[in-house]
């Protein structure tokens, strides 16, 4: 056909020159396989090394992620490793460990012995100035007393999370009574005054920003809740205190005086907060004092505790 279709010799040399170049390459690959230095011992030594990761992975491996998988079980290995030298290192690693446990003691020892001293001072002070409270709480003769022990400190077990320091607190609500266990021999009422003796005090130095009292005054009367009253003011200058109480000794103390009342009208019960003051805050007194809030005399002995307050 050459000489014949100038267009189709175009495509003849063509494909005469693409034959050459594909010759060319078929060359060179068949060269490129000769100069090959192929290894079937070193290709299977592979396989097996890999099939090996493949298991390791499997058994050890976390996550979906096998890059990160093996990864970590690098890192695995490699601590494995130390941990297998510390158990390997004979006489002369256990020599090295319980010098650093030494040390490590001794430093344990002096930080609890410091914290110690530190409990035993702040024991005394805060055990002198409870008492003090307490005693303004119409406990004339009452001690609180904190009890301070502290163990051997010589072994681990003799420490605690908290130290070495055993603490106690002691009560006696009589003059030259000896002090006791608070929980075994203090009444429900000298429980509740040691109570508030205690966040009175505490609070002078560490305030907190609301304290809540749940009928503190409980097993109290007389003039015991009017102190307790007077305490709870006392506090609330430094705090926000909130008191649920049903002594009028001690309600007459607050700067505001919300009332609970429920109302039921036989299908729903409905609970309302409502806020006294003036002469409806001495009705409220009154009938807190006798349960008759029409009581004359009640509402005289209200404006008496009102007036303690108020000149207080």
């Amino acid at each position: 056909m050459r000489g014949k279709d100038g267009q189709l010799d175009q495509i003849s040399d063509r494909f005469i020159e693409n034959l050459l170049n594909i010759s060319d390459v078929n060359s060179d690959l068949a060269s490129y396989l000769v100069d090959l230095e192929a290894d079937p011992n070193r290709f299977e030594k592979l396989q097996e090394r890999k099939a090996g990761l493949n298991a390791l992975l499997r058994k050890y491996g976390k996550g979906s992620d096998r890059q990160i998988a093996y990864e970590q079980l690098l890192v695995d290995g490699s601590k494995a490793k130390d941990r297998i030298e510390d158990l390997s290192g004979g006489q002369v690693r256990v020599d090295e460990l319980e010098k650093e446990a030494g040390e490590i003691f001794a430093s344990l020892k002096s930080e609890a012995m410091k914290l110690s001293e530190k409990r035993a001072s702040a024991a005394k002070q805060l055990s002198e100035e409870v008492t003090d409270e307490v005693r303004n709480l119409s406990m004339p003769n009452a001690t609180f007393q904190i009890s301070h022990q502290i163990s051997s400190a010589d072994t681990a077990s003799d420490y605690t999370q908290f130290g070495i320091d055993e603490i106690t607190l002691l009560f006696s609500a009589h003059a030259g009574g000896t002090p006791l266990p608070l929980n075994k021999v203090a009444s429900g009422g000298e429980l509740s005054r040691v109570m508030l003796a205690l966040e009175v005090v505490i609070a002078e130095a560490e305030p907190i920003g609301t304290y809540i009292f749940d009928e503190v005054d409980a097993g109290v009367g007389g003039k015991a809740a009017v102190e307790i009253g007077r305490r709870l003011a006392k506090l609330s200058k430094s705090a926000q205190v909130i008191v649920i109480t049903h002594l009028a000794q001690v309600a007459v103390w607050a700067d505001n005086h919300l009332v609970v009342k429920k109302n039921e009208d036989g299908l729903v019960t409905q609970s309302d907060v409502l806020e006294v003051t003036q002469q409806e805050r001495k009705v409220e007194i009154a009938r807190m004092l006798s349960g008759q809030e029409d009581s004359q005399t009640a509402q005289e002995h209200a404006g008496e505790l009102l007036a303690i307050v108020r000149n207080a």
